[in-house]
């Protein structure tokens, strides 16, 4: 159901960003004055949502073996519907969110039963890779074949359309080559991780990476299924806001 709530957490600060370098760390003003250095988990441009002097939300965890207590979580855009929407720039969420959307049931119409979820299983050419979900289906499903399932962080979009990716990704094209030779003894399924409300469907990114948009059509067309799924980002949870279609070009 749309709006479900998948995660919960502590209310998120807000800051406003004021530089982010060395691709790892984010300077953030709070609203006390006070400038912290925040940890940027998302390595990548962040085209379209990388903003100074946006809105911003961080996590705060006081530890002794983390060097920086703050995380850069989530990032205030102007959404395509008019209105502002917040986007998660975590790029360590999308695989978990997308495991608790199978324990809950939300995509057993794509997936059938599952018994059993297995993380990093090493695959592809010489078992060098590691596939993000490994899905067993259960004793009574109609289709017994195991499910490789790759999880990909979406953040970029033009108007309403998601698109990934958004930089040149050797690692992503890999990872589609790899998914189709998987099949057809296994089932190879991509799943777009669309981190913002406010997209109504899913495209390779073209335009950043021509190659990986190859690559894309020819794994459709070999039988790699895409399923884009949608959440919602608030201040202390993410929600489930359905599954997007999908087009093979931007």
């Amino acid at each position: 159901m749309k709006g479900t709530a998948l995660m919960s957490f502590p209310p998120l600060q807000e800051g406003i960003l004021l530089k982010r370098y060395k691709r790892f760390l984010a300077d953030i003003e709070l609203p006390t004055g006070e400038i912290v250095t925040a940890h940027c988990a998302n390595t990548g441009p962040m085209t379209g949502v990388l903003s100074l002097g946006g809105r911003v939300r961080l996590r705060y965890v006081a530890s002794s073996t983390r060097k920086l207590a703050w995380t850069w979580e989530q990032a205030e855009i102007h959404g395509a519907n008019g209105t502002n929407c917040w986007v998660g720039i975590n790029t360590a969420l999308p695989n978990r969110l997308i495991e608790l959307a199978i324990k809950a049931g939300l995509l057993e119409q794509s997936f059938g039963s599952i018994s059993q979820i297995r993380k990093e299983v090493p695959y592809g050419m010489n078992l060098r890779s590691r596939i993000d979900l490994l899905l067993s289906p259960s004793l009574d499903a109609d289709d017994s074949r195991e499910i490789y399932v790759e999880v990909k962080n979406t953040t970029w979009a033009i108007g309403s359309l998601a698109l990934f990716p958004d930089t040149i990704t050797e690692r992503g094209q890999k990872h589609l080559r790899e998914l189709v030779g998987v099949l057809p003894g296994s089932r190879g399924v991509l799943i777009p991780c669309l981190s913002r409300s406010d997209v109504h469907g899913f495209a390779p990114g073209d335009s950043a990476d021509p190659i990986y948009g190859e690559l894309f059509r020819k794994a459709v067309k070999a039988g790699v299924e895409v399923l884009p799924c949608c959440f919602g980002f608030h201040e202390d949870q993410i929600t489930w806001e359905g599954m997007r279609p999908f087009q093979t070009n931007q």
